[in-house]
């Protein structure tokens, strides 16, 4: 993944970076799965805190293998970060909701979430919850293909769609396509913002979801290790979903946070992503992105923003260093 993106290309590793993870359940085992992680592919031991508000839970044998490929991963790609793993008591909008508002209070400076739900039209009623001052929130759009789920369709939180990535033999990449199972398409209830403006063909009126996307394909997935029982299985696990492509999004914004005096903040991020883009074929887009042209979720993907993979994935050699000079 790291040599993909051109991750391996920066030198910053999120210090001085806290990156808090949303999940309900959690894992009883999750400090010895990452430690295990962590010796199979040579990462330096990581700073993980766990925190339960509400208190501990029974334990979820699909939350659990959630919580490992969501911490695992946000420290594969930023591996001197702090990890914060918020455990919220249960799955439901109050308990996560609560969890989010903890993370926030924490001081940390991005928020993942690989977590959704079907829209409802009150979400609007929501968004103080996504809207401090120095914290990115980050969520998955979603695994079923075309259609938009909360809290990715909030203005406020970084849409995060899947692609299937093709590398060579050397790890390099080859190209992308945008994945079937990437949640995608316009909010009921959510008007367009005006970081959208540039799409509004695409769009119109409703805010478009994904905002961006990475890997996410089961069949091009990632190693996961999860000594919870699972289907039958414990162990190492090839995992895809886009609860992978957002906390991977969540650790790179820690990446560029390290180079910057202030931290990078919601909504103006979520701007400046778009900015950086630009408009289809101009040389911001095709120096920060790749535009993923291919594959369909229900909506096609094409050239400059659409509603599979939003405006693409990361060149992150370029694209951590200009959001490090951002606003």
């Amino acid at each position: 993944m790291k040599t993909a993106y051109g991750l391996n290309q920066l030198t910053t590793t999120g210090i001085g970076q806290t990156i808090a993870i949303i999940d309900a359940y959690g894992s009883p085992n999750i400090t010895n799965d990452l430690n295990v992680f962590c010796k199979q592919f040579g990462l330096p031991s990581a700073n993980l805190t766990i925190a339960y508000p509400k208190g501990k839970t029974q334990t979820n044998a699909g939350w659990a293998l959630e919580t490992s490929l969501d911490v695992e991963w946000a420290h594969a790609i930023a591996p001197n970060a702090k990890l914060l793993l918020v455990v919220a008591k249960s799955a439901s909008t109050s308990d996560l909701l609560n969890a989010i508002d903890y993370a926030t209070s924490q001081g940390a400076q991005v928020i993942s979430n690989s977590w959704g739900g079907s829209e409802f039209s009150s979400e609007a009623s929501y968004e103080s919850h996504f809207q401090h001052s120095g914290i990115v929130y980050v969520a998955s759009s979603g695994d079923k293909g075309s259609g938009v789920e909360w809290p990715a369709a909030s203005p406020n939180v970084l849409a995060v769609g899947g692609t299937t990535l093709t590398l060579d033999s050397n790890n390099n990449y080859l190209s992308e396509i945008g994945w079937s199972g990437s949640g995608g398409g316009l909010s009921t209830y959510t008007f367009m913002p005006s970081y959208q403006s540039n799409w509004s063909s695409i769009v119109g009126t409703h805010r478009g979801v994904p905002d961006v996307a990475l890997n996410a394909d089961p069949n091009t997935g990632v190693a996961v290790y999860d000594c919870t029982t699972y289907n039958g299985q414990s162990g190492w696990f090839e995992v895809g979903g886009t609860s992978f492509s957002a906390p991977v999004w969540a650790a790179m914004i820690a990446l560029a946070n390290q180079g910057r005096t202030s931290p990078l903040t919601g909504i103006n991020t979520i701007t400046d992503l778009y900015n950086l883009a630009g408009t289809t074929g101009s040389v911001g887009y095709t120096t920060n992105y790749h535009d993923i042209i291919q594959g369909s979720n229900g909506y096609p993907a094409q050239a400059g923003y659409d509603l599979v993979t939003g405006i693409g994935s990361l060149k992150a050699n370029n694209l951590v260093l200009a959001l490090t000079k951002a606003y």
